[in-house]
């Protein structure tokens, strides 16, 4: 089909439209309609487990609310204290839920798992059920309550994480309505290219070598979540694995990405 020119301007056929940037060898890009579990796309190792990093305080969010930890959008709210480790100036602040999330604070996390406690946190884990389930923490250092997520023993792999996000999103966590609408909530919001709008949640950390030590220059980034336009919902989850050193967080490249590619993804139905 060849292109079409309207005033002076030059439109695409459809064989032109240009397609989404490529993934690297062991990136993952997955996308399935909400209601219908329908696979749209899947690209790359999307089976592997991998560190949540900060992509957990979306259950984590779910747990707060459900046990009553978490009371609102905006209670409670937290003073930053300088015992928690921080090199981020934006976080040494209160924070409430909607804050933790937007700027996504280690240290709000941990104090709500906490506050938690470990029966109750493994057994929000179990019930989800959310990947590997491990919450043993880094080896002998006891601390699974407020680091397995961290680089550490729990993994989850792009496809559990959009069965995770598909059971948010019907309710089907086992969990009261209140706890899944006000998750859904205090996530950020991001508009995108073709009346898209997508809520979703970054995580940014580093991967692991083969003896177990983790590789600062490389970086591992996600971005999951749920777009949305006109009565249709995409559940999405990406996953970036630099080859070799990039500059900035993982999470945040993968998001841009993300935004940028969505419409040349999603086809309408």
């Amino acid at each position: 089909m060849a292109a079409l020119v309207m005033g002076g301007t030059r439109l695409l056929s459809a064989q032109e439209k240009p397609l989404a940037p490529p993934l690297g060898p062991r990136d993952c890009r997955l996308l399935m309609e909400a209601k219908t579990g329908q696979i749209l796309v899947r690209q790359g190792p999307c089976e592997v487990r991998h560190s949540p990093c900060s992509t957990f305080k979306i259950p984590l969010a779910v747990m707060g609310f459900d046990s009553g930890v978490l009371i609102s959008a905006h209670q409670p709210a937290w003073d930053y204290d300088a015992s928690y480790p921080s090199t981020r100036p934006e976080e040494q602040t209160r924070l409430d839920p909607t804050s933790w999330e937007k700027i996504s604070s280690v240290w709000y996390s941990q104090k709500l798992t906490g506050q938690l406690g470990l029966p109750a946190f493994r057994r929000y884990v179990d019930q989800f059920p959310y990947g590997n389930r491990d919450l043993s923490g880094d080896p002998g250092q006891d601390n699974g309550l407020t680091h397995a997520w961290l680089m550490s023993s729990l993994l989850i792999s792009p496809d559990e994480q959009a069965a995770f996000l598909q059971k948010l999103l019907a309710g089907g966590l086992g969990v009261s309505p209140h706890a899944t609408a006000l998750t859904q909530k205090i996530l950020p919001v991001f508009p995108a290219e073709d009346g898209w709008t997508v809520t979703g949640k970054t995580g940014s950390g580093f991967q692991r070598q083969p003896d177990g030590t983790l590789d600062r220059s490389l970086a591992l980034g996600w971005f999951v979540g749920w777009a949305h336009k006109a009565g249709r919902t995409v559940i999405f989850t990406n996953l970036l694995l630099d080859e070799s050193p990039q500059p900035g967080y993982g999470g945040l490249r993968c998001r841009d990405a993300f935004l940028k590619a969505l419409p040349m993804l999603v086809k309408e139905p």
